[in-house]
């Protein structure tokens, strides 16, 4: 699904990603980790395309799309979640989520003037799939609430389901536990699951929690100083002498990663 090959993304002196090649197959969920400065985001950055890499390439389904906007990657199925939720807040839930598709007929002023009932049947028609996304994520109890006033996992949770609204192939999804308490995780990690084997979703990770990583992901990609350091199955990658250096010594076994 993804190739990423010899990347390099230099910020001045900064080699924050540093000839690092991934490739993330069809169907997984693929997990990402590191200590602090890695480049973890930084290649999420560059493959979602808010960076455009220094050199080395990027393939979505076989075709080159380095350096392609975020608005154009949308349209080829990849979508990318952030580690501080982006919603809008002022909106209700369900509007989040009917914000999502593009090139709704709402928003062209002839077609609101002159066809006032195809504007209805796809606006129904959307809303319809929203209501499905708060049923399939189990937030109808907050599907009226203004998205500002979600929790921090629930607002992981619209994110969620804002990939949901469109037909996405891949999704990035930036520390999506970060600040979440452990029952709504759990939520989100079923979420994951359920799309991943019901919907056909590939996923990319970046994720802390080595057991919430150790649940979800095979395999486990392991970045250091911009470079791949390690892959393969989380037991494998945990016992990596590489890896463990990576994290001061103290290994994965005993430290999350930071």
């Amino acid at each position: 699904m993804i190739r990423v090959e010899d990347l390099h993304m230099h910020f001045g002196g900064i080699r924050a990603v540093d000839g690092a090649s991934i490739e993330i197959e069809k169907g997984s969920i693929t997990g990402l980790i590191g200590p602090n400065g890695a480049g973890k985001t930084t290649l999420f950055n560059v493959v979602a395309g808010h960076y455009t890499p220094t050199s080395g390439r990027v393939f979505l389904d076989g075709e080159d799309v380095t350096g392609l906007a975020p608005h154009e990657l949308f349209h080829k199925g990849l979508l990318r979640t952030f580690q501080i939720a982006h919603e809008f807040s002022t909106l209700t839930v369900r509007d989040n989520l009917m914000m999502v598709p593009d090139a709704q007929k709402g928003e062209n002023l002839l077609d609101a003037w002159l066809r006032p009932g195809q504007v209805r049947a796809q606006e129904q028609a959307i809303r319809e799939k929203a209501d499905d996304v708060i049923d399939f994520l189990e937030i109808s109890h907050v599907a009226d609430e203004l998205a500002g006033n979600l929790s921090g996992g629930q607002k992981k949770l619209l994110e969620l389901g804002r990939t949901m609204m469109v037909d996405a192939k891949i999704v990035f999804l930036d520390e999506v536990g970060a600040g979440v308490n452990r029952t709504l995780l759990n939520t989100i990690g079923d979420a994951i699951q359920r799309l991943n084997r019901e919907r056909g979703y590939t996923f990319c990770m970046i994720e802390h929690d080595m057991d919430f990583i150790s649940r979800l992901c095979d395999p486990v990609i392991v970045m250091a100083e911009g470079k791949v350091l390690a892959q393969g199955d989380v037991e494998a990658v945990k016992s990596d002498e590489r890896v463990i250096e990576a994290y001061l010594g103290t290994g994965l076994k005993n430290k999350e990663p930071a």
